[in-house]
């Protein structure tokens, strides 16, 4: 442990609250406020991931030791360690919260990795900070379960986010509503040490806007355009670490322009990430987006299980649903302005901003046309067909309770090779064919010539449908018709079943962590059971494989799952 390398160039390089005393206050003119963990019981391990801990250099063996649990438990700093708090506002459901800042989050501080990667521990439950508000700074077993499972879930499925180290019980417990509805009870409290190059939000350049402190605001940016964004690549122009020159007035500082671009780029692509998994945030507020493009704060999020663009898993968010499922996109759209508002008194130029803004418009709509027919398995997107044939697909699906994940995996089963480009058949069973995990249903019955029969659906399909009793007529009709129009898109690819089997496989996971499976696993820990935590935290690492000993984690929601909280819906709550 002694050998990581800390190079804390956020709390050397930025402007610091000159007070010492850790107390709740508005602080002003500063970037962060240094506060230490609060000491905890009886820290306990609870679970690790090894490939995080790879990611800063540690082996297997250092994580079990009893040093790895005291210190990221926050009992005990390494020497290099600078901790703090940062300060940052935010907007909140749309309106303008003012100072917010790590409220329950301790930055331990930044490593380098031998890679020369930069790396931020944060402990996550350690205890209040001068931005803590009302609340304790700390957090519950219930939710850091959520966090540190949902971390690591995301990355194996290839979406940006931020990682998780440990998972680690305070031997406390901590008192907390869970649907603030005056029924308070005590849970087990837990820390979870979060890692991400940066924890940069949007927030963060909001606040000093909000104040007029324009020169902090300037150095906050001059300072992440250097070190998160050291690589010039497709925008950030060259050498414009350690100082950007002044541009001549009314002209545009193409840095400025160049980084938000970017920042508008990778945004999209996280976002066109969580919509082709089924991830629903819950509380996309502009103090939860990472100029990075990571997710970041696993709050009260879901899986879209049933196809449902209008769900959100967040209770505070019931009513408006303003972080629904299919509003994701939109939002993240004016998080970006609200960052643009932001950093205009630096950049000066309206016109430059919001011409950079609508990169994101342009590239999510690139990156939704390149997951589309990704997960329909096409060679390549064709807007002029494949958007209606898509968009009809996705409007079939919410008519009925149908299982997101399983309807992917299973369309990518089906073999339509028995297809003319037409709609006609070459023969009669590749649409009945048996599958694995699947019934042989109706192979013994016929479609007639040149279409689906209604009453003839995939079989392999079936299990896709929560409730069979909704497929009517119509509906049938309806997805045969497109099913029909499907196959003859795929016979114009020319593409063998197998391999459009395989390349679909690779962007629709089999295994997500589903709401209900993540409720299970926190009962089992809450009686001192973490083998489900294990077991989950094993089978996410592989989302894409089939894994036979772990069907029993690809399953639909059950019905019992469906109204119990933790399962449905959850709040910010933690």
């Amino acid at each position: 442990m002694n050998r990581l390398i800390f190079d804390n160039s956020f709390t050397r390089e930025l402007p610091a609250d000159p007070e010492k005393a850790n107390y709740r206050r508005q602080v002003t003119g500063a970037c962060y406020s240094r506060v230490k963990p609060a000491p905890v019981a009886a820290p306990k391990l609870v679970a690790c991931s090894l490939e995080t801990a790879q990611l800063l250099d540690l082996s297997a063996d250092a994580c079990g030791r009893d040093e790895f649990t005291q210190i990221f438990s926050g009992n005990r700093l390494l020497p290099g360690m600078d901790p703090y708090a940062a300060c940052y506002g935010g907007h909140q459901f749309g309106n303008w919260a003012g100072q917010l800042g790590d409220g329950r989050a301790i930055n331990l501080g930044e490593i380098i990795n031998r890679k020369s990667q930069r790396l931020t521990l944060q402990l996550k439950g350690a205890g209040s900070t001068p931005y803590s508000r009302n609340a304790d700074g700390l957090a519950v077993l219930r939710s850091s379960v959520r966090e540190f499972l949902c971390s690591e879930a995301m990355f194996h499925l290839g979406v940006p986010t931020t990682r998780a180290l440990s998972l680690i019980l305070t031997g406390e417990m901590v008192e907390r509503d869970m649907f603030y509805d005056g029924h308070p009870k005590e849970e087990p409290g837990a820390v979870v040490c979060r890692v991400a190059p940066s924890f940069t939000r949007f927030g963060n350049f909001e606040i000093f806007a909000s104040r007029n402190e324009t020169g902090v605001l300037k150095q906050l940016l001059d300072y992440t355009i250097r070190t998160d964004f050291p690589d010039p690549g497709e925008s950030v122009i060259p050498d414009t670490r350690g100082y950007i020159a002044p541009y001549p007035e009314k002209s545009v500082n193409r840095v400025y322009i160049n980084w938000f671009e970017d920042v508008c780029r990778r945004t999209a692509d996280m976002i066109a990430h969580w919509m082709r998994v089924g991830f629903v945030h819950g509380v996309m507020n502009t103090d939860n987006m990472s100029v990075l493009g990571l997710t970041i704060d696993y709050g009260p999020y879901g899986w879209l299980e049933n196809y449902d663009p209008n769900w959100t898993p967040n209770t505070t968010d019931a009513n408006g649903r303003r972080y629904r499922f299919g509003h994701q996109p939109s939002v993240a759209h004016w998080n970006l302005a609200q960052l643009a508002n932001a950093i205009y008194p630096v950049v000066g130029d309206v016109d430059a901003l919001q011409q950079a803004l609508s990169v994101y418009a342009s590239r999510f709509q690139e990156q939704w046309n390149i997951m589309v027919g990704a997960k329909l398995g096409l060679r390549e997107f064709e807007p002029d067909t494949d958007k209606e044939l898509a968009n009809e697909l996705f409007t079939i699906l919410s008519l009925v309770e149908t299982d997101m994940t399983i309807f992917f995996r299973r369309l990518a089963l089906v073999d339509f090779s028995g297809y003319e480009e037409d709609g006609s058949y070459k023969s009669t069973e590749s649409m009945v064919k048996k599958t694995e995990n699947t019934g042989a249903g109706n192979a013994g019955k016929k479609p007639k010539p040149n279409s689906i029969n209604r009453d003839l659906l995939p079989e392999t399909l079936m299990d896709a449908y929560y409730v069979p009793e909704q497929l009517t007529d119509d509906y049938k009709n309806r997805m045969a018709r497109w099913l029909k129009r499907y196959a003859q898109r795929i016979t114009r690819d020319n593409l063998p079943h197998e391999t459009r089997r395989v390349n679909m496989n690779s962007v629709n996971p089999k295994y997500v962590l589903r709401n209900y499976l993540a409720q299970l696993a926190i009962d089992k820990a809450e009686q001192e059971d973490f083998s489900m935590i294990h077991d989950l935290l094993e089978t996410l690492r592989n989302p894409y494989s089939e894994q036979p000993d772990k069907e029993h984690f690809a399953i639909k929601r059950p019905d019992w799952a469906r109204h119990r909280p933790g399962c449905s819906m959850l709040s910010c709550s933690s």
